[in-house]
């Protein structure tokens, strides 16, 4: 066995503890794909899931209907919901919490194209950052390239949204003192500020729900690539 063969071999044996593989000697094997299918692989699955997740988010309840991404009242309005809802305050606390999933609703569609420009640009360290990382590692590469400007693309959908409800104002004002006397804190204290936070939040979580779908189940996304790729990392 020659030199080069030999470093293969070692790296192949240090790799596959690493990615789990208890593969048959007749499957396909991490080393009959290249790092450039790899990087294919990776590429149309986080485009993939980002895609799903958009349109699943964007249908009628894709947050008010999903427990897992609904947006919730601020913290500092939920610790009065209670005593606000004694008072005869439920319908208008109700009728926020619709108004705030519903803002998150219409501007998700805006994320599609930045979400797969971000994929499509995405780097050989982008790539290994992915792949040596955690649970998180797909939300970590979207918040930190798409965040900043989407949080500014959603900002205005969500305040045409949320406007039409008077208690988002009254709340407003509230927080805006609660914040100058140090009892809330960073988007809370505007509740335009916080839906689009929250928006966000949802979306990249989502994001990585559609790629754990991908990872454990690669020949039902019905793309070669894919198949390839994952099927090849799935135990």
């Amino acid at each position: 066995m020659d030199r080069r063969r030999f470093h293969s071999l070692q790296l192949a044996l240090l790799a596959s503890p690493w990615l789990g593989l208890h593969m048959e000697c007749s499957a396909l094997t991490l080393g009959d794909i290249t790092s450039v299918q790899a990087s294919q692989g990776l590429k149309a699955a986080l485009e993939k899931g980002a895609i799903e997740a958009v349109r699943a988010l964007s249908r009628p309840n894709g947050f008010l209907g999903n427990d897992k991404v609904r947006i919730p009242l601020p913290g500092y309005l939920q610790d009065a919901a209670n005593l606000l809802r004694n008072f005869g305050q439920g319908a208008r606390l109700d009728e926020l919490i619709t108004a705030m999933n519903r803002a998150a609703e219409a501007a998700v569609p805006m994320a599609r194209d930045m979400l797969v420009g971000a994929v499509k640009s995405m780097n050989v360290q982008d790539a290994k950052n992915i792949l040596s990382g955690g649970d998180t590692s797909v939300t970590q590469f979207f918040a930190d390239n798409t965040r900043q400007p989407l949080s500014a693309q959603f900002l205005p959908v969500v305040t045409k949204t949320t406007a039409r409800v008077n208690l988002a104002e009254k709340y407003n004002q509230i927080a805006g003192k609660a914040a100058g006397l140090g009892l809330i804190k960073g988007d809370q204290a505007n509740i335009e500020h916080y839906v689009t936070g929250k928006t966000l939040d949802g979306l990249y979580f989502m994001i990585g729900e559609e790629e754990r779908k991908i990872r454990q189940d690669p020949v039902g996304t019905g793309s070669a690539i894919l198949q390839k790729v994952f099927g090849a990392l799935k135990p």
